[in-house]
């Protein structure tokens, strides 16, 4: 390290050009007289005797005053910095109480303006997710982010999945397993759409993502109001007109998740393996306003639209219905209207493990 890069770190430390230039006098002598340091340092002497004892209350030096002339002496650098490290400790714990931790936050709405840019959003917001995930994806980008799909998926993760372009109808299949819950292909250059934990979107044309001199932009937002409407146009518009091409096995059972079209999906393909289920909802009745309760028993009835055959009435349906023993009852998710239950909980087990 050069005198420079010393004088920068010293100075971290609350030390002055002039107290430094000092210090590192006393430092080359080892010990001197005042004069002797002045004159290395290019200052008064007067200074030297000041500024020898503030360096002596913060640990650099000793003064020796009781001889004549009085001599100053640097400490040695261990126990310098041993000092420095005790401040620094003591310190720590004021430190820590004050800070207020803050997750950096992405806009409530960000045009982004380049490729790469929106490529990387895409990578930060899958590795956000922690319950669900639909995107629309040109088919020639997805082996670029395969491996934050795969990682995604392995935490439990919701991934409904459509590639779309000429190039998605002739995809290789075993390019596919553990990339999504579900994945279904569309000729169309459908425009790209993610959505992550009904919370954050992102939106860009499908020029910006294939062609090099594309002008167009993206649109990154984070508002809980808007982005379940694309989600809802995700099930609703595009799912339903795309062909289905590949679907994960079903979980391992028992299986709790609060993103209630996961359990939908694990409902569905274990009644088409043919498992008796029973589900455990922890949820609102709809009749109310406010409220928990909970309802347990088997699953007698599954509509839904995200894996084929659709058993839904109208796309963005998925619910089931729940056999107490005493009473059915129809459960939804998250703003659940025609259903008798929105869910907040379910917790999925076999029918013999259940009992």
């Amino acid at each position: 390290m050069d005198e420079r890069g010393l004088t920068d770190l010293l100075s971290q430390f609350g030390l002055s050009e002039k107290e430094i230039d000092t210090y590192l006098a006393i430092l080359d002598r080892g010990e001197a007289k005042a004069s002797d340091i002045a004159a290395d340092a290019d200052v008064s002497k007067r200074y030297v005797y000041s500024i020898s004892e503030e360096l002596e209350e913060r640990g650099f030096v000793e003064v020796n005053d009781h001889s004549v002339p009085t001599m100053i002496k640097a400490r040695p650098p261990s126990e310098v910095i041993d000092r420095l490290s005790g401040t620094i400790e003591t310190i720590e714990p004021e430190l820590e109480q004050r800070y207020t931790s803050t997750d950096e936050e992405i806009e409530q709405f960000e045009v982004i303006k380049s490729r790469p840019t929106v490529l990387k959003r895409i990578e930060t917001l899958l590795e956000s997710a922690e319950e669900e995930v639909t995107m629309t994806l040109p088919a020639s980008l997805l082996s670029q982010i395969q491996p934050t799909l795969r990682e995604t998926v392995d935490r439990g993760v919701l991934v409904l999945l459509l590639l779309s372009g000429p190039e998605a109808e002739n995809y290789p299949i075993e390019q596919l397993d553990g990339v999504a819950s579900a994945v279904r292909v569309w000729h169309a250059r459908a425009p790209l759409m993610l959505t992550v934990d009904r919370s954050l979107g992102l939106i860009a044309p499908n020029d910006m993502l294939t062609q090099s001199n594309s002008e167009s932009n993206a649109i990154s937002l984070a508002q809980r109001q808007l982005v379940p409407v694309l989600t809802g146009s995700f099930l609703g518009n595009y799912w339903p007109v795309a062909e289905e091409l590949y679907v994960d096995r079903a979980r391992e059972l028992p299986l709790t998740t609060s993103d209630f079209r996961n359990a939908v999906l694990q409902v569905a393909l274990r009644k088409q393996q043919g498992d008796d289920i029973v589900a455990t909802v922890r949820g609102r009745p709809v009749a109310t306003e406010n409220g928990e309760d909970t309802i347990e028993g088997e699953v007698v009835g599954v509509r839904q639209g995200l894996v084929k055959p659709a058993t839904n009435s109208f796309p963005v349906e998925n619910a089931f219905t729940v056999d107490t023993g005493n009473q059915r009852f129809t459960v939804g998710g998250e703003g659940a209207f025609v259903e008798d239950y929105e869910a907040h909980e379910v917790i999925l087990e076999r029918s013999e493990d259940a009992e």
